[in-house]
């Protein structure tokens, strides 16, 4: 996939989301969510070729401010503290456009680890009686 190059970015506090607008006249978005558990830092995809961190309790993270890395991406600080790992053009691009089944995967992790999106959320279990 040719990733065209991105003519604006700018961040939406307000509706969490991290708009990009493009040279061919396109237009995304990403959530704040979706970017920091889909962030590239070896914190969450894991070191050396181990596995993945599953983020949990992120549906209200928010991002404090960016900046550019060169001219091939950017780094995000997120308020949770995390400010690891530089999202390159392609990888932002790949994220908009396929963000619907990278939502799809990361709902389908926390259901079955039993985690939540939600900060602070206390799983409940039911047990039968015996």
């Amino acid at each position: 996939m040719t990733t065209p190059t991105l003519s604006a970015l700018k961040i939406r506090k307000k509706s969490a989301v991290l708009e990009l607008s493009y040279s061919n006249n396109e237009c995304l978005s990403l959530s704040f969510e979706l970017l920091r558990v889909y962030s590239p830092s070896a914190e969450v995809r894991g070191h050396n070729g181990q596995h993945s961190v599953l983020q949990v309790g992120k549906s209200d993270v928010q991002i404090k401010h960016i900046e550019t890395v060169g001219n091939y991406g950017i780094q995000i600080y997120f308020d949770d503290g995390h400010s690891t790992g530089i999202y390159s053009w392609p990888y932002l691009y790949d994220l908009a456009v396929h963000q619907a089944q990278y939502e799809q995967d990361y709902l389908a992790q926390l259901e079955a680890a039993g985690k939540s999106r939600i900060s602070g959320a206390v799983q409940i279990m039911d047990f039968k009686k015996s």
